[in-house]
């Protein structure tokens, strides 16, 4: 019984992630999930794969609906729980990295909770309609018209590239590169003129509360984290590590006591960067403290 949940858990994390957000709220769906299989009659059940995906969806559906209403609350903006990851996801396929990455995370933040269960089961994982529907005991044809409007709705609000994936890999490279070395004119070169700064310290750190726009006020921000003490440690105590963050390059800042912030950013078609997340909410760090790494 336990192998066989086993053997699943791997995807019934990555299934939960992209529908929670968090790698917290992911783990306890899943360990939901496992309280549901072990005390379930599985007689009947001839695909435990499938099985074990319907119950996880629907526990992360209770879930998600829940977070929604404390997410409306939250001091700030709110970005997900940065994870690292296998190489195995970019290796995948841009599509599979993409599906990951914090600025689709939250382009899935917009939509309801039912929309985006369609949305990763179909356009992520590629299961049917037929088996979603079943999944979410709902009606087929319900269901196509909840992946048409997530669909349309997440296309809407996706990121536009027409740079190769290399070449925004190698932007955001050179962005994070400047930040590492604290060279506030390379920044500046970097960044596109209405590049985006979302904060997310949940109200327990230092961090701006509102989105920041303009490249020379995010270098300004830079500038100011780099030059002096932030939550107690000083920068010259910083260790900058260079990690595979969701599916792209980013950087961890950690202190004596561990991690501190996680810098991730999206590169546009121009060859610059146009959005950048900082997470620094300390109760969204937890994974990165503890090496917990997303393998698909």
């Amino acid at each position: 019984m336990s192998d066989v949940f086993e053997e699943h858990r791997d995807l019934l994390f990555a299934v939960a992630y992209r529908m929670l957000g968090t790698a917290a709220d992911a783990e306890d769906a899943v360990q939901d999930a496992w309280l549901r299989w072990s005390s379930a009659d599985r007689s009947d059940v001839q695909d435990p794969k499938a099985y074990l995906v319907r119950i996880t969806t629907n526990v992360a559906l209770d879930r998600l609906r829940s977070a929604r209403a404390q997410r409306e609350t939250y001091v700030g903006p709110w970005l997900p729980e940065p994870m690292l990851t296998s190489p195995d996801v970019a290796a995948e396929g841009a599509e599979l990295a993409e599906s990951v990455s914090m600025a689709m995370l939250v382009v899935l933040e917009t939509l309801s909770p039912l929309e985006r269960a369609v949305f990763v089961l179909k356009e992520v994982f590629g299961y049917p309609y037929a088996e979603i529907a079943r999944a979410l005991d709902r009606a087929e044809t319900s269901v196509r018209q909840l992946g048409t409007r997530a669909r349309k709705h997440v296309e809407a609000r996706r990121p536009r590239f027409e740079a190769g994936g290399a070449e925004r890999r190698a932007a955001t490279e050179r962005f994070l590169e400047a930040v590492v070395g604290g060279d506030i004119n390379r920044l500046m070169e970097t960044l596109a003129p209405d590049v985006t700064l979302w904060t997310d310290g949940g109200g327990k750190v230092r961090a701006p509360r509102k989105i920041v726009h303009g490249a020379d006020l995010i270098a300004r921000f830079f500038a100011n984290i780099t030059t002096r003490p932030y939550e107690g440690v000083d920068p010259a105590d910083w260790l900058l590590r260079r990690v595979e963050i969701n599916g792209g390059p980013a950087v961890v800042v950690s202190g004596p006591d561990g991690p501190i912030s996680v810098i991730t950013a999206t590169a546009g078609a121009d060859g610059r960067v146009r959005d950048i997340q900082l997470v620094a909410n300390p109760d969204k760090l937890r994974a990165i403290a503890e090496g917990r790494t997303l393998t698909m």
